[in-house]
């Protein structure tokens, strides 16, 4: 049985993530447009790079230019590591002998694509909900990450080990930040980032793997191929989510009671207990930001993510905007009912719903 809040409202890290989430969707649905490219079902393009995402533009290519920098440089500047051997494998980029990475000419025509993408995005997304609504949401998204951004990464990093947001590099943290003209992505990234630290400070689980995967499973069982649908992210992120948790007691995979060939992922009593504990502590930091940053601008920033999420679910605005186009490679696969309630950026080109 999957737990939400008493109130049935997404949580403030789910909405975040609802709306980054889509906003990746789009993005990446447009830059597949016009990116010369290849894919695994769509065969390859004569001097194509290998499809990623927007993840990957933020965490490496959008530092890449044609002007080399070293690995060290290139974090920095990120702020969160990136697949530099897939990046490479990919055709975006050359590391040499010297370290210094270099974009290839395929990764700048990919590079040229993705530089006004954000902006289009941002455009559309004022169109579709209004310029009054779209304004309170910047608003909203600004004076908290004025008070938490720090020096954290514009967007989500990576997924480490356990599916930790643990890739953040050369002391970046929440804190104090001018965010005048920072992006709508970049303003959710950092705020649900900082959301991720704090909850992964004394969870014993990941946000990823406590908001995608404990959130939809029960003691009583639920099907393993019915988990990338109810969570919203893929096969490979709940195969590992499954590994993590069962190797630390939280969950078993067996076979059916009911007898049908599927197998079914349940909680254990110790899974069970974190899984609540996790929706306590979700509670518990959303009530010490409205101490801590101010009862209004948390509240006011709830409303704002709750009237452009509405129900993040087929049907709603939200999701509208994230319809695949008819010859892109989403509309080869089954299609979400539901956004994740943390993105899923695995090293496998950065989707957020762990594609």
């Amino acid at each position: 049985m999957t737990r939400a809040p008493a109130d049935g409202r997404l949580s403030l890290s789910a909405l975040l993530s609802a709306l980054l989430v889509a906003f990746t969707v789009e993005f990446d649905n447009e830059a597949e447009l016009h990116i010369r490219h290849k894919t695994t079902r769509h065969g390859s393009s004569p001097g194509g790079v290998w499809l990623v995402s927007m993840a990957m533009w933020l965490n490496c290519m959008r530092y890449v230019s044609t002007e080399p920098v070293t690995v060290r440089q290139l974090a920095q500047m990120a702020r969160c590591t990136t697949n530099l051997n897939g990046m490479k494998r990919w055709g975006y980029i050359d590391i040499g002998p010297d370290k210094m990475v270099r974009a290839t000419a395929r990764g700048l025509r990919a590079r040229e694509t993705w530089l006004p993408l954000t902006e289009q995005i941002e455009d559309r997304w004022r169109e579709r909900h209004g310029s009054q609504q779209y304004i309170h949401l910047l608003t909203a998204l600004q004076a908290v990450a004025s008070k938490i951004a720090g020096t954290l990464p514009d967007c989500m990093p990576i997924l480490g080990y356990g599916l930790y947001s643990n890739d953040i590099v050369n002391g970046a943290e929440p804190g104090e930040a001018d965010v005048t003209g920072f992006a709508l992505p970049w303003l959710l990234a950092k705020i649900l980032l900082a959301f991720a630290i704090e909850f992964e400070q004394e969870s014993a689980v990941s946000l990823a793997i406590a908001a995608n995967f404990l959130r939809v499973l029960d003691e009583r069982g639920v099907p393993v191929r019915e988990l990338p649908a109810r969570s919203g992210v893929s096969s490979e992120s709940i195969a590992m989510a499954t590994g993590f948790t069962s190797k630390r007691g939280l969950t078993v995979v067996e076979p059916d009671p009911g007898g049908s060939r599927w197998k079914v992922a349940k909680l254990t009593a110790k899974g069970a207990r974190t899984a609540k504990a996790s929706d306590t502590l979700l509670s518990s930091i959303e009530d010490r930001w409205a101490v801590r940053y101010g009862d209004g601008p948390v509240e006011s920033l709830r409303q704002a993510l709750r009237s452009v999420a509405g129900t993040a679910e087929p049907g709603s605005l939200l999701f509208s905007a994230i319809e695949p186009n008819p010859d892109g490679w989403r509309a080869e696969v089954m299609r979400p009912v539901i956004l994740p309630r943390y993105p899923m950026v695995l090293h496998r080109g950065g989707y957020p719903d762990g594609s």
